[in-house]
């Protein structure tokens, strides 16, 4: 399954009153898994940058002069997209503006149902919130302290991380994926990223035997009964 943690960057809120895509980052992820592989562009306006916006993202209408304009990277945006599931927090915003330069550059419209709305996620799964991704970053312990401004690749990147957690998909590898050199119970010392032994976590206190003594010496009398040679001796303790 491939998806896209996506974000982007514009001029201000209004897609169709004038705003402008100026950003774009993508993370792809691979069952729940990035890959490494990631999208980003700027993008020429062809307008000046409100104050407002530029408080948000710092990209300057200077320092956007001489980006591509969308109709000149569109090929390579859908080819990256292709047929993957763009997870975007408040889709609504973004799908607004790319679906706008899309139009605008002659091509139809990335379907809602190629598109998951975390920020829906975590309405659901936290009613009371907040739910904004800072909020969601500290509730779940994520580092978003490089978030000094707005920017699309370094979003899409916190987004990865808070999508897992709004999922469950950090518990994927069932905590057998090493983070770091480690030894295991066996005493074999595992790389980074390596498969270790599950060690499950012993009860402080073993649960009560299901078998009363009786039936447990009952038991091991069948078993002596079937011969030095029956394979039950083996299980038997």
């Amino acid at each position: 399954m491939r998806e896209i943690s996506f974000d982007t960057e514009t001029t201000g809120l209004n897609p169709r009153g004038g705003d402008r895509l100026v950003e774009i980052g993508g993370v792809e992820l691979i069952n729940h898994i990035p890959t490494g592989n990631a999208y980003h562009v700027y993008i020429n306006p062809q307008r000046d940058m409100p104050e407002e916006a530029f408080r948000v993202h710092g990209l300057s209408a200077e320092f956007l002069a001489d980006k591509p304009l969308f109709p000149d990277i569109v090929d390579e945006f859908l080819e990256f997209v292709g047929d993957g599931t763009l997870v975007i927090h408040n889709a609504a915003f973004d799908m607004g503006f790319i679906n706008m330069e899309l139009e605008r550059a002659g091509r139809g419209p990335i379907p809602g149902s190629q598109v998951i709305d975390t920020l829906d996620i975590a309405r659901r799964k936290h009613p009371s919130g907040p739910n904004s991704l800072d909020a969601l970053c500290s509730r779940y312990g994520i580092d978003n302290s490089r978030r000094v401004k707005h920017g699309a690749l370094l979003d899409a990147e916190i987004l990865a991380e808070v999508y897992l957690e709004l999922i469950g998909g950090r518990q994927t590898a069932l905590g057998l994926v090493l983070e770091e050199e480690e030894t295991s119970s066996s005493g074999m010392t595992m790389e980074a990223g390596e498969l270790g032994p599950f060690n499950a976590r012993r009860r402080p206190e073993p649960l009560a035997p299901l078998l009363s003594g009786s039936e447990y010496e009952a038991h091991k009398a069948f078993i002596a009964g079937m011969g030095d040679d029956s394979i039950w001796t083996k299980y038997e303790s």
